[in-house]
């Protein structure tokens, strides 16, 4: 079954609706990266789970809330390793919400082309929300590189013996932003198709 032209902008409009909204809420909620204690030796261990997002941590012990600001650090405080991670980090906090400013444009640019049923503004809009879904691939992937490297720093300070009771996992918020990515590329590759039907009707004026 052939779709329409309509039906593809539309398909794409709610795509990138969807990619917005994922991305938004993976930047608001704190469950990018899930430490938990294992169960079976809370008995002898002070309870140290907690969950963070992009600018804060909750350890859920304490019920504490910890901000995270890699901005305004006091670099002299920090190793060379430690200065490395903050500096992993301001890139995570600045390239994800540029992404998602840049998809609001997206999605302004989509409509006007839309509406206009220009090939030309189609393919632009779809190569712009291709653009825009590398900057939230990066941003992802660096979260990703950036979370090992700390696991890994942690393990060289505290030794494997200090990580043996704790479980670590990426959270569902990382999961929304990976959706978010998926979400983009779907969109972009749906106004590609818009864009060659309606050029290929521009080409063919007796078709219908």
């Amino acid at each position: 079954m052939k779709l329409s032209f309509g039906a593809l902008v539309i398909a794409a409009g709610i795509c990138g609706i969807l990619s917005f909204a994922f991305l938004a809420t993976s930047l608001g909620t704190e469950y990018w990266y899930i430490i938990e204690m294992n169960p079976l030796n809370m008995s002898d261990f002070e309870d140290f789970s907690s969950h963070s997002g992009l600018w804060s941590i909750n350890e859920d012990g304490n019920m504490n809330v910890d901000t995270i600001d890699s901005f305004t650090a006091d670099s002299s405080r920090y190793s060379e390793t430690e200065l490395h991670m903050l500096n992993m980090h301001s890139a995570i906090v600045v390239v994800l919400p540029f992404s998602l400013v840049l998809m609001l444009f997206g999605g302004i640019c989509g409509l006007v082309s839309s509406l206009a049923r220009s090939p030309v503004l189609l393919t632009r809009t779809a190569c712009y929300l291709f653009i825009c879904s590398l900057l939230t691939l990066s941003g992802v992937s660096l979260y990703i590189v950036y979370s090992y490297r700390a696991l890994a720093e942690t393990e060289r300070l505290v030794g494997p013996e200090g990580l043996a009771f704790i479980h670590t996992s990426f959270g569902w918020s990382l999961g929304l932003a990976c959706l978010s990515y998926g979400l983009e590329l779907l969109a972009g590759a749906l106004l590609l198709v818009a864009a060659r039907m309606v050029k290929l009707q521009h080409s063919s004026p007796s078709r219908t």
